[in-house]
């Protein structure tokens, strides 16, 4: 198919903004915008010492650098479109993108007495990004541990308490008799 391609103007050379006639191969949506690869006239020597037409092949950038003919339908044109992403779910609207699974442990040097151990979620700031991945059941036994701390930056204490103590102690108690 022709199609009309838009040479940028030199101006070093003096030349102006040109339109070639070239064929267009195919079209490709890309996360940017459309490219089109276009073939341009050209001119290459043989071995024999002789000139022959040629094309060279190339892609640029629609609408900026290509235009249609008129009267020329562009539907048979080979055309790579990008995927439509699959729209989000209704579960992941609501609640958000999910973290990472697993707990990880973070081991804090203190001069007197044993080390201590802070539980957090893998994706907190706090978080060593080394440490391997722990499950539920493993990051329940740590955090049993008296020498353990569950962080309340990335909402490791509110998400384990109420696993490891039930869910009437999330830490919102008051005295039952009204002190």
């Amino acid at each position: 198919m022709p199609v009309r391609v838009v040479l940028p103007a030199d101006p070093v050379l003096g030349h102006p903004e040109q339109e070639i006639l070239a064929r267009l191969w195919r079209r490709r949506q890309t996360q940017t915008g459309w490219v089109f690869q276009v073939g341009l006239p050209s001119y290459q020597g043989s071995e024999d010492g002789t000139v022959q037409a040629a094309e060279y092949r190339v892609w640029v950038r629609a609408p900026e650098h290509v235009r249609p003919v008129d009267g020329v339908d562009y539907d048979q044109v080979p055309t790579d479109r990008l995927e439509a992403p699959a729209p989000p779910s209704a579960v992941r609207e609501i609640l958000g993108e999910r973290r990472p699974t697993g707990w990880v442990v973070q081991k804090v040097r203190v001069r007197r007495g044993p080390g201590r151990r802070v539980l957090h979620a893998p994706d907190c700031t706090e978080a060593p990004q080394d440490a391997p991945v722990l499950d539920l059941e493993r990051a329940l036994d740590v955090a049993e541990n008296p020498a353990t701390t569950l962080c309340t930056l990335c909402g490791a204490a509110q998400e384990i308490t109420p696993v490891l103590r039930g869910f009437d102690h999330t830490g919102d108690e008051t005295d039952p008799s009204g002190a």
